[in-house]
């Protein structure tokens, strides 16, 4: 078959127009990038905060120092603190119950929920004990108030944890899912208080997140009992 020898030029004659019409593209997104760079900064080339108004009022433009000192006080409270400390150990108990399925629970079920749990929690004491440095804990002597961890709601009795231990099978089985049942309802009353009557940011996100994930957890132990 015989060669167009029209080919070469319309395909370069094509080849030069996509790379105009890109060319063209670039510099108008450039330009809107331009254009919104300038409409985030400050007339003098600063960097700026937009702050959302109130409903029915334009949005502010502060400056980071402006922003800085209109920023909410989230000092932790003694409930920030309360909740920290008790979520803690309130955390390792559900560990330690955890840790039994493994070897004593006949239901794969369980296993599972068990290794949900314990994943979902080891990071989340990493992260309480981590905060805590960052927020020492008053200590009682200058004012702050201790808590009492033998009251967390949930917390399973030594007793009920010697029964866990000594249960195989099914046995471990409906022990676990009704041990764990009031230990996560416990967590999220103490969660509720947390945000009822916390101050830091940090804490509030900290018991939000048990909230989501224990409930969704309640509800599977509910199911498989």
């Amino acid at each position: 078959m015989a060669k167009d020898p029209r080919r070469p030029q319309a395909l370069r004659r094509s080849r030069f127009t996509g790379a105009v019409v890109a060319a063209g593209l670039l510099l108008a997104l450039t330009g809107c990038q331009e254009e919104d760079d300038r409409a985030n900064g400050a007339e003098d080339g600063r960097s700026v905060v937009v702050a959302p108004g109130k409903p029915g009022e334009k949005a502010r433009t502060l400056t980071p120092e402006q922003a800085a000192k209109e920023k909410p006080d989230d000092s932790p409270n003694a409930a920030d603190h309360a909740y920290v400390q008790g979520m803690i150990e309130h955390h390792g108990q559900a560990l330690t119950m955890s840790a039994l399925a493994p070897q004593r629970a006949s239901a794969d079920g369980v296993k599972r929920l068990a290794e949900r749990i314990a994943a979902a929690q080891k990071p989340e004491i990493g992260a309480m004990e981590k905060w805590l440095k960052l927020h020492p804990a008053p200590s009682a002597g200058s004012g702050g108030q201790g808590h009492d961890h033998g009251a967390m709601p949930g917390m399973a009795t030594d007793q009920q944890l010697r029964e866990l231990a000594e249960a195989t099978g099914a046995d471990f089985d409906r022990l676990f899912l009704k041990l764990m049942t009031a230990h996560h309802e416990g967590a999220l009353k103490m969660a509720g208080e947390a945000l009822a009557g916390g101050n830091n940011v940090a804490v509030e996100e900290m018991a939000t997140e048990v909230v989501a994930t224990q409930s969704a957890e309640i509800h599977r132990m509910r199911a498989m009992g």
